[in-house]
């Protein structure tokens, strides 16, 4: 092998050496959450459950066989649409029996009443006693009230056969139906309630709250408020903080409610009170039974310094993180926190504006270590 190929050969091996010490010796780069101080609202979630703003059960008020059903499940109906059909046969044959029955009425009414009218000049020439005209008096007067109570038998068998016609009561949505053609209803066990039809323009959400959480939402809602105000809000259950809804999915509810109902109560057997507020709903994206947290703003933190949850390291309940100081050495800092909100949470003591914190790569440094940090937006959930 020639001399100059083994020079050649040496030097190369030297310089790929030389890179791969320089490599190892370049601080690696770790990605770092810039701490910065702001204001920051304090919120409480609860879990909720959602309803119409009117959620009405369709029922069977007179017993008999479905003939027709008038609608398309979970679609949209008006006030006075028919939803369903009972066989009228047997309430108009009572509305036939019931007719007879006043026309018979009546007939004795104009019977008696010819009668009456017989007796009275009679009894004016002595001809009938006064005994006889009483009784007939008495007649005609029975005989009216039969016919009365007769038309209102009638009445209400035509009420009977008007039920057999279900309308809708309001404009609103209509569910599944329990009961299909042909099927018997409106007598246990057979279907008494259809089906029910919910208005959803508007929603309430109802939640429960402890005794303890009631306090503290009452006087953070009365802080710096004069009573009068708070009271004629509560007299017309109009109270208004700052309430949000985070559905199912985690995604907050772009329409702002308002709580208009508060309990008279506590719940002895659980100790909570029950809330509502209500929501806007115009594109119909809620609907009753659905889930979600009711997102209650208390107060606002000022000047508070705001994390990632990511950035946090626990021991035994003890809390801390990583810090890049000014020579991007790594360093163990406990700290101490304070209200979580979704994804953030708030340090109470041990960083302040500036400092530079280890995110996502927990598991890469260690104390002592340097590094080159990468300042990194975290993208939160949380809307603050």
């Amino acid at each position: 092998m020639k001399p100059a190929f083994i020079i050649c050969l040496m030097i190369l091996f030297t310089s790929c050496r030389d890179q791969q010490q320089a490599a190892q010796m370049m601080p690696q780069e770790v990605p770092v959450f810039e701490v910065v101080q702001q204001d920051v609202p304090i919120y409480n979630e609860l879990v909720g459950q959602i309803y119409g703003l009117k959620d009405i059960p369709i029922r069977a008020r007179v017993d008999g066989y479905v003939e027709k059903i008038s609608f398309e499940e979970g679609k949209r109906v008006k006030k006075g649409e028919l939803l369903y059909s009972i066989d009228p046969d047997p309430y108009l044959a009572e509305v036939a029996a019931k007719e007879s029955l006043v026309a018979e009425a009546q007939t004795m009414m104009v019977n008696a009443k010819n009668e009456l009218e017989r007796y009275i000049p009679l009894a004016e020439m002595k001809a009938v006693s006064q005994s006889d005209l009483d009784a007939a008096q008495a007649t005609y007067d029975a005989s009216i009230a039969n016919v009365d109570a007769a038309r209102a038998n009638l009445e209400q068998a035509r009420i009977k056969l008007g039920y057999c016609s279900i309308k809708a009561p309001i404009d609103g949505l209509i569910g599944a139906t329990q009961a299909r053609e042909g099927e018997y209803v409106g007598r246990s066990p057979n279907p008494v309630i259809l089906n029910t039809l919910s208005r959803i323009d508007t929603v309430r959400v109802q939640f429960s709250i402890s005794e303890g959480k009631y306090l503290e939402l009452a006087r953070a809602y009365t802080q710096g408020r004069a009573p009068e105000e708070v009271q004629r809000e509560v007299d017309e259950g109009r109270i208004e903080p700052n309430v949000g809804l985070i559905l199912a999915d985690g995604t907050m509810f772009e329409e702002k409610g308002s709580i208009d109902f508060v309990n008279s109560q506590i719940n002895s057997s659980t100790g909570s009170l029950l809330i509502q507020a209500s929501f806007p709903n115009p594109s119909r994206l809620l609907r009753p039974g659905l889930y979600a947290k009711v997102r209650l703003q208390l107060t606002v933190a000022e000047g508070a310094i705001v994390i990632p949850q990511r950035c946090l390291m626990e021991l035994q309940g003890q809390f801390s993180v990583m810090v890049a100081d000014e020579n991007n050495t790594i360093a163990s800092r406990p700290v101490v926190i304070g209200q979580k909100m979704g994804d953030m949470v708030i340090i109470e003591e041990g960083l302040t504006p500036g400092d530079k914190v280890v995110i996502d790569a927990l598991q890469k440094v260690k104390t002592g270590m340097t590094i080159q940090p990468v300042p990194t937006e975290f993208q939160s959930k949380t809307i603050l």
